[in-house]
């Protein structure tokens, strides 16, 4: 069993978060409720999902099933207008939710039983499901808040036409191990 695991799941959830306030930021607090049409979600109601979601899977991860009896799935994706903060806490306190349940794991915890809707998981298999699952929706963020920010898009990777001039840089550099900090996640 690795030993690094849990490390670096963080990271990747730390990055697929500041990705996501990355694109939440671009963005006007008009368009934080703007649907591009009838059956597609907002961008607060993707945050809405994502955090009833993380609540649900991470709230007392070891010991209860992640589809909570207090959570109500389907009500996630009704539009709720309401101002960027309470938005934005509602995005924290999903986030909240999985960290805090990460930095109570060990890596013998790694290969414990726990069940999502009554169907036994590792955790490193639920820690693997959450990790393409959010992903999957700050992708969908991603591409709303670009839609919606129009020309005033900041790119969150390498803009395009920047790729050569990006490489060079990172060629010219001895080859290393990169630890990501915040301002390099996106990249």
């Amino acid at each position: 069993m690795p030993t690094d695991f849990l490390p670096s799941a963080r990271k990747q959830f730390a990055y697929y978060k500041l990705l996501g306030e990355q694109a939440l930021s671009q963005v006007s607090d008009e368009h934080l409720h703007w649907q591009p049409s009838a059956e597609s979600n907002s961008l607060a109601t993707i945050v809405q999902h994502l955090s009833g979601n993380m609540r649900s899977r991470w709230t007392d991860f070891l010991t209860t099933d992640g589809e909570k009896p207090w959570r109500t799935r389907e009500a996630e994706f009704d539009p709720q207008p309401r101002p960027r903060a309470a938005v934005l806490a509602e995005w924290q306190a999903g986030w909240q939710c999985l960290f805090g349940a990460l930095d109570g794991l060990a890596e013998a915890d790694l290969g414990r039983i726990i069940y999502i809707r009554n169907q036994g998981h590792t955790v490193l298999e639920a820690i693997n499901r959450q990790l393409a699952h959010y992903p999957y929706h700050v992708g969908q963020l991603v591409f709303l808040a670009r839609l919606a920010a129009g020309a005033a898009w900041q790119s969150l990777s390498i803009p395009r036409g920047g790729s050569a001039a990006y490489n060079a840089k990172k060629f010219a550099q001895p080859p290393h191990h990169e630890h990501f900090t915040d301002e390099k996640l996106a990249r």
